[in-house]
């Protein structure tokens, strides 16, 4: 869960006024912070209501901008609404629900172009098992952070010959060194200062070996933060044996084993919908439900609102709002815990999200 960085009492060998990825914005003569909404689709707007709901009923110091983000193709480009790119960098924090890509139309997917519109560069994903829903298994505490702008994902692709597609992995060393530092930093702040580098160096030696090679780099300014290595299929097998070896470590990885991972961990503690996550930029950050838009179940009442509740409560964290985090984070993890009766059908669950929704402010 984001929150603002705490430093450690041991002096690092640089001194940094600004990390990447920190909130920055201020509160409003009210009291009350901005917070850009990206409802989304399908069930987007249900489970956006019932965040709103249970937001107002806890008295959390928020006040909600909606944009739209329709997506624009200007050029061939996938572009998002000028007022919703405003918005976002007025307020540097945004709330989003799953988005659809327009299909059949041309417009590159909806969540890398925010990606790249915002320069979010690391994805954190943290993954803990859910007291009153059994999976097989128990004690899951995982952090996983991915960079998130380029790799496998950078896009570069071409035709060789017909029949011959070649893909390029791109890996910078600005964007490994950023993503690192940020998962040194988060590693503190979460008081789990020991960070993992997960690679494929073995084979791809220039490209995961820049990674790795600036790993070491970055661990020379955090000497009081244990840094370790491991081969990505190895991690895998360890992952899924035994989560519990990773309960107290950061993992940061490239994009596309973070893509894989992050999901391989969301299926140890039930699925993605129950898994937050928050995309960290140099001044902008976005928290986002990673499940699907859904809309088989759309304006039928049964959508799960928790990832995008747990998502808000990482994003408050990240705001320095922790007392509402927790009352809101706890709230919904008593719900859970109580039964099938509040539970929605992905979780196991006869719940309505209306039911859901009243049974977490009822636990406030």
């Amino acid at each position: 869960m984001l929150r603002q960085f705490a430093r450690s009492t041991i002096a690092p060998r640089f001194t940094r006024t600004y990390v990447p990825g920190q909130f920055t914005g201020k509160k409003n003569p009210n009291g009350k912070y901005t917070v850009t909404l990206i409802e989304g689709d399908g069930i987007g707007t249900e489970i956006s209501q019932a965040v709103k709901d249970i937001y107002a009923a806890a008295k959390v110091p928020i006040e909600w901008e909606p944009v739209d983000v329709t997506p624009l193709l200007i050029d061939g480009k996938t572009t998002l609404p000028q007022a919703a790119v405003d918005s976002v960098n007025k307020n540097l924090v945004a709330l989003k629900g799953p988005l659809a890509t327009p299909v059949g139309k041309g417009h590159t997917s909806m969540n890398l172009t925010l990606r790249r519109t915002f320069n979010l560069f690391a994805n954190v994903r943290p993954c803990k098992s859910i007291v009153g829903y059994d999976t097989p298994y128990e004690n899951v505490d995982t952090v996983l952070i991915r960079e998130n702008t380029e790799g496998e994902y950078s896009g570069i692709e071409h035709t060789i010959v017909p029949g011959v597609v070649q893909s390029i992995k791109l890996i910078t060393k600005t964007a490994s060194e950023k993503v690192i530092r940020y998962a040194f930093e988060y590693a503190k702040s979460i008081n789990k200062p020991h960070v993992v580098v997960v690679h494929k160096a073995s084979i791809m030696k220039l490209s995961d070996g820049l990674f790795v090679e600036t790993a070491k780099e970055v661990a020379k300014e955090y000497p009081d933060v244990p840094l370790d290595f491991e081969l990505l299929d190895n991690t895998s097998l360890k992952l899924t044996a035994d989560p519990a070896d990773y309960k107290d470590v950061v993992m940061v990885m490239p994009n596309l084993y973070g893509d894989i991972m992050s999901d391989l961990s969301s299926g140890l503690i039930g699925g993605l919908g129950l898994t937050p996550s928050g995309n960290m930029g140099n001044k902008v950050s976005i928290f986002e439900a990673v499940h699907g838009s859904a809309p088989d179940i759309a304006g039928k009442g049964l959508a799960n609102p928790t990832a995008l509740l747990l998502s808000s409560c990482m994003m408050l964290r990240h705001m320095s709002l922790n007392a509402d985090a927790d009352k809101i984070e706890n709230a919904v993890l008593k719900t859970i815990a109580s039964g099938p009766e509040n539970r929605t059908g992905d979780l196991k669950g006869t719940a309505t999200t209306t039911r859901f929704t009243e049974q977490v402010i009822a636990n406030l």
